[in-house]
């Protein structure tokens, strides 16, 4: 490619970004028949605002294996727009080749505006055929690297909410077990909520099991060594709101309930501790 066409295209480029930018996100729009909140449009134009910049600027560059920092950067940004939104995937994977047929037509358009060569307009479609596949396999990898992330910080958020620790008189808390308590939280009662009950310095513990609906073998198994890690710390236990179907799951799993206090209530419970 000459350099004046290079430089001309580029500044084309560079002076009608934002245009070209609403060109690309309409035509997708209109193309898959989409229905997008303008919030999401209007982040995905900022997006392609970026993208044309590195398209850009990267026709400057000599062609190599390397891939460019900004364009993993904005693939990382693509990512994570997706994961915040709730989105999969999939979302950006069945956009891809509409956009890049989209791109394509919009380059070769302004070649022949410019009155390019063939060989300067092959050379820009395959620039940019080339940074789309990049981003694409990069997108990929960081969504799935922020999807792991994000799983973890919102199944410890839930574990965290789904036992919290209520200080109802001096020497005894309340542990209300709220929600499906799975493996991971039950586990994560044990490691994380038993050892802030010991810094408390208290006496009684109450564990409220009225916000549960089931509960399997493995996650009783957790229980009862749950409440023999709080009877070796010389704790008294007392269980509430167990059902008989989880009564039942809880002694499967080898809990003697013949030792442990049960009530109905939590009020009944409070009111049997002298």
């Amino acid at each position: 490619m000459t350099m004046n066409s290079l430089v001309n295209f580029s500044k084309y480029i560079s002076s009608h970004v934002e245009a070209l930018s609403h060109e690309v996100v309409e035509a997708v729009i209109n193309r898959m028949q989409l229905e997008i909140p303008s919030w999401e449009r209007e982040q995905a134009i900022n997006m392609y605002i970026e993208l044309l910049k590195f398209f850009s600027e990267s026709l400057f560059c000599e062609e190599n294996d390397s891939v460019p920092d900004a364009l993993i950067e904005w693939s990382k940004k693509n990512a994570a727009m997706q994961v915040s939104a709730g989105q999969g995937i999939l979302e950006i994977v069945v956009r891809y080749p509409a956009t890049r047929d989209i791109f394509n037509d919009l380059l070769t358009r302004i070649s022949i505006e410019l009155e390019l060569s063939v060989k300067d307009n092959a050379f820009i479609i395959k620039r940019i055929n080339n940074m789309l596949d990049i981003s694409l396999n990069e997108t990929f990898f960081a969504f799935e690297r922020l999807s792991e992330q994000f799983r973890e910080e919102t199944q410890k958020e839930l574990a965290e909410l789904s036992a919290p620790i209520v200080p109802v008189k001096e020497g005894i808390v309340v542990l209300p077990l709220i929600g499906d308590i799975d493996d991971y939280r039950a586990s994560y009662i044990m490691d994380n909520v038993i050892p802030k009950i010991a810094d408390l310095e208290v006496e009684h513990v109450i564990f409220d099991f009225s916000g549960i609906l089931t509960i399997d073998a493995q996650v009783a198994e957790y229980f009862r060594r749950i409440e023999e890690t709080l009877r070796l710390m010389g704790l008294h236990v007392i269980t509430t709101g167990l059902r008989p179907k989880l009564a039942q799951t809880v002694v499967h799993s080898g809990m003697d309930l013949y030792r442990v206090e049960a009530f109905a209530t939590v009020k009944q419970a409070l009111e049997s501790i002298k």
